[in-house]
């Protein structure tokens, strides 16, 4: 059973102290199932009846932490004979959400998150190059069809265009980069594929992919120098066409 104080109490000083509601408790428990990978994706939670007999709780209480659990996106509730609550994992997106939400509120421009971008990227060519993982590089290069393939749907090809700048992170091996940098880009994908589609520009994505060829083609070579060189050209055009679009002092804004 699921314990939680009713009162508030002080702390040093005399400052008081929020106490869990029970329901908040309950998501804690349920969320720390799912982050440790006791619960699977897909997989359905138990019946209500038998949660509320597990936690020891009654079912508003278990519907509002199943509400708290649904606007992380960890679980997603269907009502019926057949309904229930399914497990989803953690999405980069939903961070990314938050991370441009707040962004938007302190006033941060689209130009200060592209300058990130531009420090951040390069360096991971670079490692991709030195390994020259045979599997990275097929993953890579099918993601490049695959955009080629879209050249002329703005939402398919921004998505795809974004994919790959996440994916180089990512395979670079540093998880946490990748996070930040997967953030960065949802934030940027919103400004790019907004401006994409009102002048869709089908040489200028025909020349992405490109681009994006040639650093599967530097990366092969194992040529460390020519992939970061290249990436850092090729993040600073990407970065100065969404600004010209948007402008350089826009803010991030997640609401057009």
């Amino acid at each position: 059973m699921v314990k939680s104080p009713t009162t508030e109490s002080g702390g040093r000083g005399g400052g008081r102290v929020r106490v869990p509601k029970t329901a908040e408790l309950v998501a804690a428990r349920i969320r720390r199932q799912i982050i440790r990978g006791e619960v699977e994706e897909g997989d359905a939670l138990l019946p209500e009846a038998e949660l509320m007999a597990e936690f020891g709780v009654s079912r508003p209480t278990l519907r509002e932490a199943f509400r708290i659990l649904e606007s992380e996106s960890l679980i997603s509730v269907t009502r019926g004979s057949r309904g229930g609550a399914r497990v989803h994992p953690p999405d980069i997106r939903v961070a990314a959400r938050y991370a441009g939400l707040y962004l938007q509120y302190a006033g941060v421009t689209l130009e200060d998150v592209q300058d990130a971008r531009i420090v951040i990227e390069p360096p991971a060519a670079r490692r991709l190059a030195e390994r020259k993982d045979a599997k990275a590089i097929a993953r890579l290069r099918a993601l490049t069809e695959e955009e080629a393939t879209v050249l002329e749907d703005a939402h398919a090809f921004a998505e795809l265009s974004t994919r790959f700048h996440e994916l180089v992170m990512e395979l670079a091996g540093n998880q946490t980069m990748a996070m930040v940098v997967g953030m960065l880009h949802d934030i940027v994908e919103t400004h790019a594929e907004s401006s994409m589609a009102r002048n869709l520009n089908v040489a200028a994505t025909r020349r992405a992919v490109r681009s994006h060829e040639k650093l599967v083609g530097l990366i092969e070579a194992g040529d460390a120098d020519g992939a970061e060189a290249h990436w850092r050209r090729h993040v600073q055009k990407a970065a100065q066409a969404t600004l010209d679009a948007a402008g350089a002092k826009a803010v991030v804004d997640l609401f057009d």
